[in-house]
């Protein structure tokens, strides 16, 4: 549970640092996500989440990234 709530930390200090560091950027940023079909964030979601998926297999069953 330790590290989950650790995981869940890091992942909200991630997702702030842009809002913080370049909050003008940030709203063009979500106006041009709001201008994109659904369907195409529907697949970068599902990529992203792939990819993640994909990282954490690698750093725990394979060792690559010790």
């Amino acid at each position: 549970m330790k590290l989950f709530v650790t995981v869940i930390g890091l992942i909200m200090v991630i997702e702030g640092l842009p809002y913080f560091a370049f909050p003008e950027k940030m709203k063009v940023f979500l106006k041009q996500i709001q201008e994109m079909p659904s369907e195409g964030l529907r697949w970068m979601g599902l990529f992203l989440m792939c990819l993640g998926l994909l990282l954490c297999y690698l750093a725990q069953r394979t060792g690559i990234f010790t």
